[in-house]
């Protein structure tokens, strides 16, 4: 069979075990099978074996089940309601007011969550109920928040981000800190628009002033200072090169741990539910990743990753085109995948493919993470889409039609990162190497 005839059985395979409901990883063993079976000479099952026990017990994702668990302390606290409470005042003199509190809060809990539907439904579960009460166009309300969420995502620490790395084999702590301006910038731009439509239209906002119990910025910033002070013990350890990614969370579990405690919202219950919620997302995903090493084993005996790569290579695409063609790919792909199965699918035929094009791993993944963010607020399935249509019981596409200039920003911070990479490359290289 020719690679043309391989592929579109695999896409055929694995896009049928995932509608007919198997699990993402057991969908990826099969479609591992039915490649080996296209192969005259099959390998050892010894072989494909030690790749699925390999990619379980590999040390770069000790760190993603302490992340996951710290996030899930830290979603049972109070530390929302204290976000809305301390930044409100702060955000309230800005074009747009208190929609701000959607973009700053979400760009603060995403560096200390990891999960860009878990930013989502934390931030929103205070802040959509506080808005609408207050007069505030639900459309830009919900807008913001989906596209703001999308920053668990990126700013580090990023599960994805953890899973991208485990399977290109790069350094973890690099591309954590890759992820800090590039996810800056980006938050920037979503407060810019706000700003920008809010001035052009002042009917998307209340005409009255906000109503909020008067604090001094000093009051304001120490509601929010024990999220500052987590986000610089688990950031400022790594870039320092103080702890290593693995460290760094543990690092981050004890201070959630202690702010929760501080907070009085951690009690047994909350402690087992978290840990047990941790332990369900850490497996999950472990189990996704496991599936996709068989499947790049058997890709790696087909030949298929090499022979696409050879084809794409004789279309002699410049690097921009080639980017903007993996792009296309990968926001066509994000319509029916989640961000991680999304990752671990693509990473052994696309791989080559962005080698060969002399792309830095490390820009490449923080590329890969925006995409995949456009992906996130994309029907049918935009993960933040539903998180919003559980909070507001709102019908999808009008959801994802409030989302779409976020969507738009999404790709412009694409855009930048294709012209200026030093956005992403610049802090990795000051940084110290003992993490």
């Amino acid at each position: 069979m020719g690679v043309f005839e391989v592929s579109l059985l695999l896409v055929v395979v694995l896009f049928g075990a995932l509608a007919s409901g198997l699990w993402v990883a057991l969908a990826l063993t099969l479609t591992a099978l039915a490649a080996l079976l296209t192969r005259p000479a099959l390998p050892d099952a010894q072989i494909l074996a030690t790749s699925f026990w390999s990619a379980s017990t590999s040390w770069d994702l000790t760190a993603l089940p302490m992340f996951i668990w710290m996030g899930e302390i830290l979603f049972r606290s109070k530390l929302s309601e204290d976000l809305f409470a301390g930044l409100a005042p702060l955000m309230r003199r800005l074009p747009g007011r208190l929609i701000h509190v959607n973009i700053v809060g979400c760009a603060i809990f995403a560096a200390i969550s990891g999960s860009s539907a878990a930013t989502t439904q934390t931030i929103g579960k205070i802040s959509l109920p506080e808005l609408k009460e207050r007069g505030y166009d639900e459309r830009i309300a919900m807008g913001s928040l989906a596209g703001s969420g999308t920053l668990g995502l990126l700013i580090p620490p990023s599960i994805i981000l953890i899973v991208y790395g485990a399977a290109v084999e790069e350094s973890i702590a690099r591309l954590f800190i890759a992820g800090v301006v590039p996810g800056i910038v980006l938050a920037l731009l979503f407060m810019g628009y706000v700003a920008l439509i809010t001035t052009l239209k002042p009917s998307l906002i209340p005409a009255a002033a906000d109503v909020i119990v008067e604090e001094s910025a000093f009051r304001s910033l120490g509601r929010i200072l024990p999220t500052i002070l987590l986000i610089a013990g688990v950031i400022g350890s790594i870039y320092g090169g103080i702890a290593s990614p693995t460290e760094a969370a543990v690092i981050g579990v004890t201070l959630a741990l202690v702010i929760a405690r501080a907070q009085n919202s951690l009690n047994w219950q909350s402690f087992r539910e978290g840990l047990m919620a941790a332990t369900r997302v850490s497996a999950m995903i472990a189990f996704i990743l496991a599936g996709a090493a068989v499947v790049t084993t058997a890709m790696g005996f087909t030949g298929l990753p090499r022979e696409l790569a050879t084809w794409i290579g004789s279309l002699d695409l410049s690097p921009f085109a080639l980017l903007a063609a993996l792009t296309v790919f990968f926001m066509v792909l994000g319509c029916f995948l989640d961000g991680i199965s999304m990752v671990v699918l693509t990473t052994s035929v696309i791989m080559p493919l962005v080698t060969q094009a002399g792309f830095d791993l490390v820009w490449f993944g923080i590329y890969l993470v925006i995409v995949v963010e456009m992906a996130q607020i994309t029907p049918p399935v935009g993960f933040n889409l539903f998180v919003i249509q559980g909070l507001t019981g709102q019908n999808i596409f009008k959801i994802a039609a409030a989302t779409a200039p976020f969507f738009g920003l999404l790709a412009l911070m694409v855009v930048l990162l294709a012209v200026f990479p030093d956005l992403a490359l610049y802090l990795p290289r000051t940084m110290f190497s003992g993490g």
